[in-house]
């Protein structure tokens, strides 16, 4: 049973009622001097009151406040919280033949986010070549999808304005509170046991841009763990794999044979027939559709079934939607997770009318 704080009210009134125990014809009507001291100390008292609930809540981890959550439980369990990460990826530059694109070319997509070049190359025979890039600035933003249009800020002789993004994923922003509260509360149920299955989740997701991981032991060989890492925006870039490769080189066991690696994506497509009230229109349903479906998609794991009623499901949820017909995918997807496959379905394109 939970210990019963007092209201600032119950604690006057209690003042007022021991006031009037003790001199039973004292004055406690509210213009009276009991009644204002009463009120004055009732305030305080609720205040320490408050404080000590305050304090019970920083005691443990799932209800501590943000900054007591960092400093009070995850820093003494040598958990960081992890810092924004910026995007990187590959970016297509079109021009004369022979013509170099400098190192730390920006180019800027319709909204203004900056994209840097990492090298310096020179145009194809083709009259394109594809350079290393990152996100000017870390955070989610920076992860855009492929063929997205891009700006030189300043394009050199024989380099043409426009470019092309190849891909550009594992831009993460700062930690959020709930994630941080995740690896706290990991940590807390199963504690470092040197080497165990689920030590190398918890290292995989020590890496910044790491959003999620899968551990599987014994894959390759009887001390080999594979560890497949997920990222925001699509597939783990090259560096990315090579960090988290790093890390776990650093801190496993000195026997285990560890490699980390990318999901292999498996893309569905979603194809609908829709039918809508009369206040919805086609436009805003699949905009709202997207919406969900995209944030569905986002929370499955490596080898999660995509359940075809639950896309249905999630179409139906849509208010002003009545029916739904399902032209594809017509059946369950199950991606592959076995001795040679790690596969993360992720979404395509969504056709609807």
């Amino acid at each position: 049973m939970p210990y019963p704080f007092k209201t600032y009210r119950q604690i006057r009134d209690d003042i007022l009622r021991d006031i009037r125990n003790l001199k039973p014809d004292a004055a406690v009507g509210k213009d009276s001097d009991h009644y204002v001291r009463a009120s004055a100390s009732g305030a305080s008292i609720e205040g320490l009151y408050e404080h000590q609930q305050w304090i019970v809540r920083q005691i443990f981890a799932s209800t501590a406040d943000e900054d007591y959550l960092e400093l009070m439980h995850a820093n003494p369990r040598g958990i960081e919280r992890k810092v924004a990460n910026r995007a990187t990826g590959n970016i297509t530059f079109s021009g004369t033949p022979g013509e170099t694109v400098p190192i730390n070319t920006e180019v800027k997509t319709v909204t203004g986010i900056a994209f840097i070049t990492g090298a310096s190359d020179v145009i194809g025979a083709g009259g394109t070549v594809d350079i290393a890039a990152t996100a000017s600035a870390a955070g989610l933003a920076g992860n855009q999808d492929t063929a997205t249009a891009l700006t030189l800020s300043s394009p050199p002789p024989g380099i043409q304005s426009q470019a092309a993004i190849v891909s550009m994923s594992g831009g993460t922003d700062v930690e959020s509170k709930e994630d941080l509260l995740a690896r706290v509360l990991f940590d807390m149920r199963l504690p470092p046991a040197g080497g165990a299955d689920f030590d190398y989740y918890r290292w995989a997701l020590d890496v910044p841009g790491v959003t999620d991981a899968y551990v599987y032991p014994k894959r390759r060989a009887i001390n080999s763990v594979d560890v497949v890492i997920e990222t925001a925006g699509g597939l783990p870039s090259a560096q990315l794999i090579a960090d988290v490769q790093a890390y776990l080189d650093y801190i496993r066991p000195v026997t285990a044979d560890v490699l980390a690696m990318a999901p292999t994506l498996i893309t569905v497509d979603i194809t609908a027939q829709l039918v809508l009230d009369n206040t919805t229109t086609l436009a805003a349903a699949t905009a709202s559709i997207q919406a969900a479906l995209t944030a569905w998609f986002d929370t499955l794991h490596v080898g999660e079934l995509v359940a075809e009623k639950r896309l249905t499901s999630l179409m139906m949820d849509i208010s002003g939607v009545i029916d739904v017909t399902m032209t594809a995918p017509t059946a369950n997807i199950q991606p592959l997770l076995d001795a040679t496959h790690s596969e993360l379905a992720v979404l395509g394109t969504v056709a609807l009318t």
